[in-house]
């Protein structure tokens, strides 16, 4: 488990936060594709499952989309328009 992570809260609700910083700094920007669920996990040290539950509550606050089969993404200012 990464470091920067703690046991007193939801491992994925951690995640889900870290991942939506990365997105508001830009480090994942509009239209980029978010680093796959292996590669996530691999990076925090957690079950594929858990980066999985951390990316469906993002997609539920409309800050990314899947692909199947490609991947996942980062919305774009227009895509969150159309959404909300």
């Amino acid at each position: 488990m990464s470091p920067d992570l703690d046991r007193s809260r939801p491992i994925w609700k951690q995640i889900a936060a870290i991942v939506e910083q990365r997105i508001e700094d830009g480090i994942y920007g509009p239209g980029s594709r978010v680093p796959g669920l292996h590669e996530l996990a691999a990076e925090f040290g957690v079950a594929v499952s858990t980066i999985q539950k951390a990316l469906a509550h993002l997609k539920t606050l409309g800050l990314i989309r899947s692909e199947l089969g490609l991947g996942t993404y980062v919305l774009t200012p227009e895509e969150r328009q159309q959404q909300g």
